[in-house]
């Protein structure tokens, strides 16, 4: 008979009894922030359920965050939280109206979100962090580089009252540095890794065969090979002799180093040699032909030519070179005959008989041998039931392989990205989630799917999962494989073609696993990777308030945490760091887990954790102003910009708006153009750069250009051209420029600038979101369409009828209500505009403080 978990804030008979989980979840509760890491279908979100049980009883009034990569995942999470838990659960994502983002969060205690949504409601300040006692982050392996999982982390530990952090993941990674890394965002203090070798899970866990099926290239193939190697082999050679490389044999990464080495000479010289844009042009050259090679090898003709028809497409020196040069020329004949000879490749035969097999789908021939073996099969569908997953890497392969099940008569159905490619408009949301439904109730047997369907999304367990080409990410791979296995053993089938980067990609893929599981598994190992992480997280402070050396934010010395200290109050127990068993646990614990779990909550915070009265009370020394009265606007397309987190952690009052000119607006006279060198590079290209400045000169007094990033002359401009431009930004349209290094001192240099121009300066700041009318019947529409209710329709008609704009302001009720549009009450209301007296309200109001 099965047990159940009983909790007060638990259904009853819906939380399974499973003592590894009950474990896991007091550990958290124990130790504190922690990253689990399991395999899929281990039950790593009841054990989020656990914790956030236990969170919400005994802190009272508090919420709980499940942050998702993906809004159909955190739809997902909504679902089984509200199954599980007996409180208000609700979802906030984009597709969500602002207001009824904030009303969902005032009324719940569960809230599942997706990151992006969050930091733009916290930055708007629509809600805060404040009353959040446990911030989940599923997939926390995303908790690198610039990712909102990042921001939030630090939001979060900054001003939240009773703060707990959980990271869940199938893999964070093989390299040692990612995963300390994500630590370190995460603040994690504690890293728990389970697998299906531990004893207490083995009863729970269905293992997954994998076969790896190998296939030999076919001498159609081998031949248009044989011509594109050639061309390549000739443009490395070339490469070589310029001194580019040192060698002929490369892969794709040295190719990049090479092409970013070129770049920084070009960039340090004031008059680069012409041999280097030469080299430019032929690396691209070879970029191009490396992916072709690796297209036909491990992909097929058809994809193949999908991608030379885009080159084609393509009007640069490279691609070019590559049309009429003769081994590529004939390479590209050969695969187009191939192609209309129905010559693909041996991997897309061998997938339809693995399918055909699995679904039990026979030909004639078959028919009759299974006729005789068998009299009661009929030959139909004898699998008819079975759910098999498809994974490949490119959209062109899986519109072939689509094609080919659809000839073949195996019911598939494509499924990929939102984005939109060469004409073919990506799924909706709404679309992705009627596939899935409808793969589920059994209308197709195959999804056939790109990376979009690894993580994020809904998926069914499958029967069987089939990689048409091996990727060399040990998360991809742990992600794809855990579709499969969750009810029972699993199966899943990976193809490779011989003598091919896919035998590469296998081995890749292999040793990065096996590396993961030595980091995550080794005692030593782990042991090493918890202390660092705690002596690392000393510099909370330096995380959370501020970068010291790029920002200039100086620390109170009372908030450093003594590395000594955090040593003797965290001794590491090698037992409770590493595999949590069942093996490690008293038969009397094992008796009262559920009591574990509703154990009182410690009632400080460890010592190595900073309060948050401190890190409120931290004051900044390097600045005459106080932070709270500076106030910057945002134009909306900066919403995912790191500059606006930057703001957010040194203390600026940041409100997000429309805005008809510039990035960021100061005061009335001043407005801010961010651009990245890459930007700026572009925006020379497409000649946007020139149209915007015209736009900041007309608008603002004091125009600013921060040009951000240190390699201004990287890139495939002539430097020359990019200072010409420097030039006619500053002389011509009278902009100021300020170079900085990263969006850190972007933001810095915004709050300096601010704090200039907000100092003894009390107006109120006019946004701009529209752009001032230059032409004098553009400056006669503008002042009638700010009549009430009077749109650009309506104006032109009252000036074509009054002729001037005194004729509109002189006329009466009667004679504006004569005009096409214009009503009773519109004409009352524009008279009343017109002959009230102006009232000049003071407001002594303070501004709103959006970032806190």
């Amino acid at each position: 008979m099965d047990k159940y978990i009983e909790h007060p804030f638990i259904k009853p008979n819906t939380a399974e009894a499973r003592i590894y989980q009950q474990i896991l979840a007091a550990d958290v509760l124990k130790n504190g922030n922690t990253m689990i890491v399991a395999p899929t279908a281990l039950g790593k979100t009841l054990v989020a359920v656990l914790v956030s049980a236990d969170r919400l009883k005994k802190i009272k009034g508090s919420k709980v965050i499940i942050l998702a990569p993906s809004k159909p995942l955190a739809i997902q999470h909504e679902e089984n939280f509200r199954n599980f838990l007996n409180v208000q659960c609700s979802s906030i994502t984009g597709a969500i109206k602002p207001d009824e983002r904030k009303k969902r969060w005032d009324e719940s205690q569960i809230i599942c979100a997706t990151p992006q949504t969050v930091e733009s409601d916290l930055l708007n300040g629509r809600y805060d962090l404040e009353d959040v006692s446990l911030l989940v982050f599923d997939e926390c392996h995303h908790a690198i580089g610039s990712y909102a999982y990042v921001y939030l982390g630090q939001r979060y530990v900054k001003t939240a009252k009773n703060h707990l952090i959980l990271g869940l993941t199938a893999s964070p990674g093989s390299d040692k540095n990612k995963i300390q890394q994500i630590c370190e965002n995460l603040f994690i203090e504690d890293v728990v890794v389970k697998n299906e070798d531990d004893p207490d899970v083995k009863p729970y866990f269905n293992p997954i065969e994998i076969d790896w099926i190998k296939v030999n290239m076919s001498k159609e193939l081998e031949k248009i090979k044989n011509h594109i190697s050639k061309a390549l082999k000739h443009r490395l050679k070339m490469l070589k002799n310029l001194n580019v490389i040192s060698t002929i044999s490369v892969n794709k990464i040295d190719i990049l180093k090479a092409r970013g080495n070129v770049q920084n000479r070009i960039a340090r010289a004031i008059n680069p040699p012409k041999e280097c844009y030469q080299a430019i042009s032929i690396l691209s050259a070879v970029i191009n032909l490396q992916h072709g090679l690796e297209l036909l090898e491990t992909q097929g003709v058809s994809t193949f030519n999908k991608y030379v028809s885009r080159i084609k497409k393509k009007s640069t020196k490279a691609a070019k070179s590559l049309l009429v040069d003769a081994d590529f020329s004939q390479a590209i004949l050969l695969s187009e005959q191939a192609e209309k000879n129905g010559w693909e490749h041996p991997k897309l035969k061998k997938l339809m008989e693995i399918l055909k097999e699995e679904l039990g789908i026979f030909d004639n021939k078959q028919l009759k041998l299974i006729k005789k073996t068998s009299k009661k099969d009929n030959g139909s569908n004898i699998n008819k039931n079975k759910k098999i997953i498809v994974f490949t890497q490119f959209r062109d392969t899986l519109e072939m392989i689509h094609q080919k099940c659809e000839k073949e008569g195996i019911n598939s159905v494509k499924f990929f990205g939102q984005g939109s490619r060469d004409g073919e408009k990506g799924l909706t949301q709404a679309e992705q989630k009627k596939i899935i439904k409808s793969f589920k109730m059994g209308t197709y047997d195959v999804l056939i799917s790109t990376s979009v369907a690894e993580e994020g999304i809904d998926i069914p367990s499958v029967d069987l999962v089939v990689l048409y080409e091996p990727v060399p990410s040990e998360v991809r791979m742990i992600q794809r494989r855990g579709r499969t296995g969750r009810k029972k053993t699993g199966n899943m089938k990976v193809l490779i073609a011989k003598g091919t980067r896919d035998e590469g990609y296998y081995w890749a893929s292999l040793n990065k696993e096996k590396q993961m599981k030595k980091h995550l598994i080794d005692k030593d190992s782990l042991k090493k990777l918890n202390k660092n992480t705690l002596i690392n997280n000393r510099d909370v402070n330096s995380k959370i308030i501020g970068r010291k050396a790029e920002i200039g934010v100086i620390l109170d010395d009372s908030n450093e945490i003594n590395s000594n200290d955090i040593e003797s109050n965290n001794s590491i127990n090698e037992d409770s760091i590493n595999k949590h068993s069942i093996n490690d646990v008293s038969a009397n614990e094992l008796s009262n887990i559920n009591d574990s779990i509703n154990k009182s909550l410690e009632s400080e915070i460890s010592k190595n954790k900073i309060s948050n009265n401190d890190l409120n009370n931290s004051p900044n020394k390097s600045i005459s102003k106080n932070s709270s009265d500076i106030l910057v606007f945002a134009d909306s397309r900066e919403g995912n910009s790191n500059v606006l987190r930057a703001l957010d952690t040194i203390n600026v009052n940041v409100r997000i708006r429309t805005m008809a000119a510039g990035d960021y607006q100061i005061s009335d006279e001043v407005a801010i153009e961010r651009k990245t060198t890459k930007d700026f590079h572009d925006s020379i290209i497409d000649k946007r750069l020139y149209k915007q400045a015209r736009i900041m000169q007309e608008e603002f007094k004091k125009p600013i250009l921060i040009l951000e990033g240190e390699d201004i002359y990287s890139g495939f401009l002539s430097p020359d051209a990019v200072r010409g431009s420097i030039a006619s930004i500053a002389l011509d349209f009278g902009i100021s420029i300020i170079p900085t290094k990263n969006p850190e001192d972007t933001a810095a240099m915004i709050k300096r600038i601010a704090i200039r121009e907000q100092t003894d300066n009390k107006n109120n700041i006019q946004v701009r979101t529209e752009r001032k009318p230059s032409n004098l019947w553009e400056q006669q529409l503008f002042i009638v369409e700010s009549l009430p209710n009077i749109g650009p329709v309506t104006a032109k008609k009252l000036l074509e009828n009054f002729l001037t704009v005194q004729g509109v302001i002189n006329a009466s009720k009667s004679e504006l209500m004569e005009i096409d549009g214009i009503g009773s009450k519109t004409a009352e209301n524009i008279r009343k505009v017109l002959d009230a007296k102006y009232l000049n309200f003071k407001n002594n109001e303070k501004i709103d403080k959006k970032l806190i």
